[in-house]
């Protein structure tokens, strides 16, 4: 185990340039459906990336891929968490649009297989899990970088029940990584002309990995004086979210893994939920932009299937328009999205069959983005919602 861990270090500090979509061709898309309600939804994010960028498709710019087999039943067949022929197709996109997938817990009739996500982040060394949280009326406007390969996950299966009455876990942290998601953050502060940036872990208390991310923050500050920085302990800082006199002073944070986890997911109810929310996974080779909810299973179990939400994925996607340098499609989504999922809310998804299908709101999203007043009608709630 630490050797492995040693070896991620020797390879950090090797170091690897950022891979630059202006000269790829074709920038491959891989889709992969995930579980559950994960194939559904991934579709429908895939109809309306298809639809924006439809040009560049036919000009063989882009090129889809859709991957199957990232499913719990395969993953269990092969006892690993992402099967090989899966990862090498993984391998060969350039960025993946993910749907949920299943981590099997104890009790659960599957084997104690480790997280996709998480064998997925360190398989293509996804270091920065990013995700916004927006919500004007209430003057909240966050942006959160947490550590995506390393800390309490990255060794989540490495545990070990020494007697039936004592079981110990491990987490981990390196100067490496924690340099280069702090980094990461005070970029965006400083780019982004934002200046304010939190560092949040329990350093008082977990005082040795905690305390060598807070150590490498303080470093990292000494080369953006421009952009203000703050510690927070993630104990209180769950309770700050929710204080309305404090929350608005926050704006970039970033945080080790679990408490990253937590924290976004306290911040996504805020705007409707995490299924409202979508999350991009970036490192400096690959991106993989996913859902922030889970595989929902019960949902498949009740045959609900067609009435799952996929606005979380949809906004994933907006972000990885975003991030391949298609920025003005990436904001027409984005206005799309808040139009019909915030503002006018013509079709609301419940989830349930007293609500609208999944591809009944991929339909209204995409005829929103045709209209050529788009960005006026966004515009004309606004001051609708400042005022709320």
């Amino acid at each position: 185990m630490l050797a492995e861990q040693l070896a991620r270090v020797k390879e950090m500090k090797a170091g690897q340039d950022w891979l630059d979509y202006g000269v790829i061709k074709p920038i491959i898309i891989g889709v992969v459906g995930g579980d559950g309600i994960g194939p559904i939804i991934s579709q429908h994010a895939h109809h309306i990336l298809a639809f924006l960028l439809d040009d560049e498709v036919k000009s063989g710019k882009v090129q889809f891929n859709v991957i199957e087999g990232l499913t719990i039943e395969n993953r269990a067949k092969v006892m690993k968490a992402i099967p090989d022929d899966v990862l090498a197709e993984l391998k060969a996109s350039h960025v993946i649009l993910k749907g949920p997938t299943t981590t099997p817990k104890k009790g659960d009739p599957w084997p104690n297989i480790e997280s996709a996500n998480v064998a997925m982040r360190k398989e293509l060394d996804l270091f920065a899990n990013v995700r916004p949280v927006k919500v004007p009326e209430q003057g909240i406007d966050w942006m959160f970088f947490r550590e995506n390969t390393e800390g309490a996950y990255a060794l989540g299966s490495n545990g070990i029940n020494v007697t039936d009455d004592l079981a110990i876990d491990f987490t981990v942290t390196t100067a490496q990584g924690a340099e280069r998601i702090i980094r990461l953050a005070f970029d965006y502060a400083k780019k982004t002309g934002i200046n304010k940036l939190t560092i949040v872990t329990k350093a008082n208390v977990v005082k040795t990995t905690d305390g060598r991310f807070l150590d490498v923050a303080r470093e990292v500050a000494k080369d953006y004086p421009e952009v203000e920085w703050d510690d927070w302990y993630i104990d209180i800082m769950t309770a700050k979210l929710v204080d309305p006199k404090r929350r608005t002073q926050f704006r970039v944070m970033a945080l080790p893994n679990l408490y990253g986890d937590i924290l976004t997911d306290e911040a996504a109810e805020f705007q409707g939920g995490v299924g409202t929310a979508g999350s991009a996974n970036i490192g400096k080779r690959y991106g993989m932009f996913e859902a922030i909810h889970g595989s929902a299973p019960r949902m498949v179990k009740e045959g609900r299937l067609e009435y799952a939400d996929p606005s979380s994925l949809i906004r994933a996607a907006s972000m990885m328009l975003n991030h391949l340098g298609f920025t003005d499609r990436g904001k027409k989504l984005e206005m799309a999205l808040d139009i019909c999922g915030n503002f006018e809310q013509k079709l609301v998804v419940t989830g349930r069959p007293t609500g609208a299908k999944g591809s009944e709101l991929c339909d209204y999203i995409m005829e929103t983005i045709q209209d050529p007043n788009l960005e006026k009608r966004w515009q004309d709630y606004q001051p609708k919602t400042k005022a709320a």
